[in-house]
């Protein structure tokens, strides 16, 4: 019987645990240093704005690793010796046969004078959510440096406790470098609506101590003062490979593997946000730090260490989210900006007045759909990978875009609008429209 050893409890290792116990008998043994178990980091939000408890956070009850034969343990790994297959940490030493570095991101920091402040922080796991619901009792002002997923999800967090909140953002408009210029400002105006004070073309340059060791200012690069008792930092993720440095593993910006996941030393695989792919699937990033990619890892080597080598295959590209209030997905290739894809045309479309959009991506000779963004209006994840990776063109995603929508059937639907704007603009690509039920017609 092998000792396989995760180390990390997020997503990626603990789904290898799972789906590894599924088909084998093997020791598996998870460290992690942040918390006992396992839990949702997507809710944290949710945690620290009083909506759930941390139990509710826990997919799994506390016995669930017990009786599969999931051995936890807490703990640091301070120095891992590859040669001898040994992970040290404070008060043991894990031998293993079979290695998972699973071990995630660290937040951003790109040396500003003042960032070792209290109150100063990323988000990213357990530990920054205690730090934050500590560091902002009391607090009035916070500033958010960066846009993004995370820099919304801390404007809102912070906007629950009545916390005037700033955010800083050096693109022209919100998330430009993702969003392209109309989603962006769409976007930008809804942040503003929510009593947040978007500054564009903003950023950091110091943080002040207020003189007991917390930040209580921070000075911007145009050299302007903004009061902040608390500042949440978002400017992305690095993986948390430091430890790994001057060891035999072949690191870059993160741990190289090759398609199964392999790392250049036998037995040792790495999964999840802490990866770089040495040639990465296509049209996929070299690092993609997104959790369903880090649950199909796990799957992925799953099957690899339990005798079925299957390489990483993610499909096409989806990602989701929500600002405030307004759910945001994309689907495939979706430039934020057509001049670095001069092969493709797109097609958006916005009902300003009930804030929703959706932008079309499409191959200029072939027409065929190749991505998609979406705001406000939920599609079906299934539909769309099957569109664009059975190359549609665009007009039979047109003819065809009822079967995407999500929402139930009493929605409003906005598939006519859209369609007509289309043809409106691209009369030269037929579309044929499929009849709806009499339900959808009326409304």
């Amino acid at each position: 019987m092998r000792s396989i050893v995760i180390i990390g409890n997020g997503i990626a290792g603990i789904t290898a645990a799972r789906e590894i116990r599924k088909r084998s008998d093997d020791k598996i043994t998870v460290i992690s240093s942040e918390t006992d178990y396992f839990y949702s980091r997507t809710a944290l939000m949710y945690l620290f704005m009083g909506h759930m408890e941390y139990h509710h956070l826990k997919p799994y009850e506390d016995w669930f690793w017990a009786k599969n034969r999931i051995d936890l343990v807490r703990g640091y790994v301070e120095r891992i010796d590859f040669e001898g297959k040994a992970l040290h940490l404070a008060e043991r030493s894990v031998s293993y046969d079979v290695l998972i570095l699973a071990v995630g991101s660290k937040p951003n920091f790109f040396g500003w004078p003042g960032q070792g402040l209290r109150g100063v922080q990323g988000l990213y796991g357990m530990p920054d959510l205690e730090r934050m619901q500590a560091d902002t009792n009391g607090v009035r002002q916070a500033v958010v440096v960066g846009g993004g997923l995370i820099g919304i999800e801390l404007c809102e967090m912070l906007l629950s406790k009545g916390i005037q909140t700033t955010m800083l953002v050096r693109e022209k408009s919100y998330w430009n470098s993702v969003l392209p210029d109309e989603e962006s400002a769409l976007i930008g105006d809804h942040v503003r609506e929510h009593h947040v004070d978007l500054r564009t073309h903003t950023e950091l340059a110091e943080l002040h101590d207020d003189g007991t060791g917390r930040v209580g200012s921070l000075t911007t690069k145009t050299g302007e003062t903004l009061p902040a008792q608390f500042v949440g930092i978002a400017v992305g993720v690095s993986p948390n490979i430091d430890f790994l440095k001057n060891t035999p593993l072949e690191t870059d910006r993160g741990i190289l593997v090759n398609e199964f996941l392999e790392t250049n030393l036998p037995g040792v695989y790495a999964i999840g946000d802490c990866v770089q792919h040495r040639t990465p699937p296509p049209n996929r990033k070299p690092l993609e730090q997104i959790w369903y990619t880090g649950r199909m890892m796990g799957e992925t080597l799953a099957q690899t260490i339990t005798g079925t080598r299957s390489a990483y295959d993610p499909g096409v590209f989806f990602n989701s989210a929500k600002f405030f209030d307004i759910e945001y997905q994309t689907y495939g290739f979706a430039p934020a900006h057509l001049n670095e894809s001069p092969d493709l045309k797109t097609f958006y479309w916005q009902n300003a007045a009930r804030k929703v959009a959706m932008r079309f991506y499409f191959r200029a000779d072939t027409g065929v759909v190749v991505g998609m963004n979406t705001l406000g209006i939920r599609q079906r994840q299934a539909v769309w990978s099957r569109w664009i990776s059975e190359e549609r063109t665009i007009g039979e995603v047109m003819g065809n875009l009822e079967k995407a929508n999500f929402d139930p059937e009493f929605f409003r639907r906005y598939e006519d609008e859209i369609v007509d704007a289309f043809q409106g603009q691209f009369a030269e690509w037929r579309v044929e429209r499929k009849s709806r039920s009499i339900f959808a017609k009326l409304f």
